[in-house]
């Protein structure tokens, strides 16, 4: 049988490291790379494993790239403090452990995207397909600011099961989210050579609303949909509206 590791990064997650540990302490080794939490957080996770290290904050991608170097199985499933690993996708992981040659190299994970309590089936955000599962000498995480992702060489798979994502507490951490990753990725946009015109400030909300409401059908999801697909869209307002801020900071 394959070893597993699994990797998550932390700051502050007192409320949502014993879940999520809970969830996968069936792994052979877990890796946690903390960026120095004020809270609870360090201490609830040494409950769970003795790989807790504490590193300053420089991106998403750094921090798991840390997290990454660490680990010492073959195979790593990288998660997020507010997911959850399934019983049923532990019983799939374990099958792909357990099998002498494994068919792919790495393996994309569905999520279920919870929100105010209430799983999420459409606007795009279910299945949400990642990848999550990977050998450790295949994977690598690329270079980005903010929306990082793993970068397998070798084939790759679906798995059947799901991680369950348990992202806002509420309406105003929605809001607090939308403010720090509207400003990474505006900065990632204008590190990519991008520059917000009139036409993204006008247009690119109204299309990402039609998309998620209804293009992915998020009126099935009820007022969790309306609400979901109008904050979609003024996320993308407020990440080209910083675009234009930075840029004119930049080249003014």
């Amino acid at each position: 049988m394959s070893g597993l590791s699994v990797i998550i990064i932390t700051y502050n997650e007192e409320e949502n490291i014993k879940d999520c540990l809970e969830s996968v302490n069936w792994a052979d080794e877990i890796v946690v790379i903390d960026s120095f939490s004020s809270d609870r957080t360090v201490e609830i996770a040494r409950q769970f494993t003795p790989k807790v290290f504490q590193s300053e904050w420089t991106n998403f991608s750094q921090q798991k790239s840390s997290a990454l170097e660490r680990a010492s199985s073959e195979w790593v499933l990288w998660i997020d403090a507010d997911e959850r690993a399934t019983p049923e996708l532990k019983g799939e992981i374990l099958a792909i452990l357990n099998s002498r040659v494994p068919e792919f190299d790495g393996y994309y994970i569905s999520r279920r995207n919870h929100y105010f309590g209430k799983w999420i089936r459409n606007c795009g955000w279910y299945p949400d397909y990642q990848l999550r599962l990977f050998r450790r000498t295949k994977g690598r995480f690329n270079e980005r600011i903010v929306h990082e992702s793993v970068i397998v060489d070798g084939k790759k798979g679906y798995l059947r099961s799901s991680l369950n994502h348990y992202s806002y507490k509420n309406f105003s951490d929605h809001l607090d989210r939308i403010d720090r990753f509207s400003s990474l990725a505006a900065e990632q946009m204008l590190k990519d050579g991008k520059r917000a015109r009139v036409s993204d400030l006008l247009f690119r909300p109204l299309v990402r609303f039609v998309r998620m409401y209804l293009i992915r059908m998020g009126y099935l999801d009820g007022v969790y949909g309306l609400i979901v697909s109008l904050l979609g869209s003024f996320y993308v307002f407020a990440k080209y509206l910083k675009l234009w801020e930075l840029s004119r900071e930049k080249f003014d």
